[in-house]
């Protein structure tokens, strides 16, 4: 078997601060990425396929593809492949693995499932989970410059306007699931002359206070439901005025 080695061309060496397979499943990585990707250090498939279950990989493994030359341990590529792993996942299974984390990060009284949904392409690894979801918690005091977005055209004081606008159609909308909130505020955008982007962009900006989000505006709000959606629109309304 090939040496492996740290991107460094070092030994790994636990006393160096390297990570056993245990430590990996700690970080959270799943078992099954590390097999795959530990497989092909200095072995290499014939159709230079890299993703394989177990199963695949006991068939397709033949040491006469294997190199001699040290394999080095690249973590961005394990990230990858872990991430790749998450996302062909049964959900069930990912929920499973992924409760704990949400839990940790989101202690109100919100639907972890769907959460979990939002998140489940989104992340390489699952302590990933936190800094993704945390603004369901509180939202964060952010900098109105988010609201600046050129491709949607909008701006702090466009993004006022448009929030003034449609806060009374988002009082009076009853049903607050992504699909009924996404037609109505399609509508409305219509109506008004406005690109669906231009009405979205301020509107994640108010309920999330990030400028990345593992969802869309109306996704967001399904999941906060209509007191809180609204009630961190008028905070965005403040924040802008």
């Amino acid at each position: 078997c090939p040496l492996i080695t740290d991107e460094n061309h070092k030994k790994l060496s636990k006393r160096c601060g390297h990570s056993s397979y245990e430590d990996l499943i700690e970080q959270g990585y799943v078992s099954e990425a590390v097999v795959n990707y530990v497989a092909l250090l200095g072995w290499c498939p014939t159709d230079n396929r890299e993703i394989f279950s177990l199963e695949e990989l006991v068939e397709a493994f033949d040491y006469h593809h294997m190199s001699k030359s040290p394999a080095v341990f690249d973590t961005v590529k394990l990230k990858w492949m872990n991430g790749e792993y998450l996302k062909a996942m049964d959900f069930d299974k990912f929920y499973a693995l992924a409760e704990p984390y949400l839990k940790k990060a989101v202690t109100k009284d919100y639907d972890l499932k769907k959460i979990a949904t939002l998140v489940k392409t989104r992340i390489e690894i699952l302590p990933e989970i936190k800094e993704q979801v945390d603004f369901f918690e509180e939202l964060p005091d952010y900098d109105i410059a988010l609201y600046t977005h050129k491709k949607m055209k909008t701006d702090p004081e466009k993004s006022l306007a448009l929030l003034n606008e449609v806060l009374p159609v988002l009082e009076a909308q009853e049903d607050f699931s992504n699909d009924a909130l996404f037609e109505t505020l399609k509508t409305f955008a219509t109506e008004k002359g406005y690109k669906v982007g231009y009405v979205m962009w301020p509107l994640r900006t108010a309920v999330s206070g990030k400028q990345n989000t593992p969802g869309g505006a109306t996704e967001l709000m399904e999941v906060l439901g209509k007191d809180e959606s609204l009630r961190r629109i008028r905070l965005g309304i403040e924040k802008l005025q």
